[in-house]
């Protein structure tokens, strides 16, 4: 398994809040700085919606059948990735980071993964899929010494 190096970064997100943060120590005892935050305002799709779902005609006789209607919700939280990808990408061009760890939800982390530039891609040392953004940075430290042996 990897080790979270002095200076490594890790990128801590969901689909619409992510941390950006720095490890100041080594590997043994990780002890992580906050470099950046991210937030974006997601409502409940519910809340999105201008319209209910549009009916159109079926095969039969009077028949309507119901669509789908775009899930604006789903939709924010994948552009909130591109958009992560994109900051990744910036930082790893300026040369702020060597290394990351990406540590997400399962679908922020498979949406992430899909919009890496090669050049970050180059840099992750691993990725850990759980949702730690409302956790403290104790405890992601934490885990990550568990997720991260040595």
């Amino acid at each position: 398994m990897a080790k979270l190096s002095h200076d490594a970064w890790v990128l801590i997100a969901d689909g619409e809040k992510a941390l950006f943060l720095k490890n100041i120590t080594d590997s043994e005892d990780p002890n992580l700085e906050v470099v950046r935050k991210e937030e974006q305002e997601n409502p409940k799709d519910i809340d999105q919606s201008a319209n209910r779902p549009g009916r159109m005609p079926d095969t039969g006789p009077g028949q309507m059948s119901a669509m789908d209607d775009t899930d604006w919700h789903e939709l924010a939280k994948e552009r909130f990735a591109d958009d992560l990808a994109d900051l990744l990408y910036k930082q790893a061009h300026k040369h702020k980071f060597e290394e990351i760890v990406l540590v997400a939800s399962p679908d922020t982390l498979g949406e992430l993964r899909k919009k890496l530039h090669k050049e970050v891609e180059a840099k992750v040392i691993a990725e850990i899929p759980k949702n730690l953004t409302n956790h403290p940075i104790n405890e992601i430290e934490d885990q990550l010494s568990g997720d991260i042996a040595a």
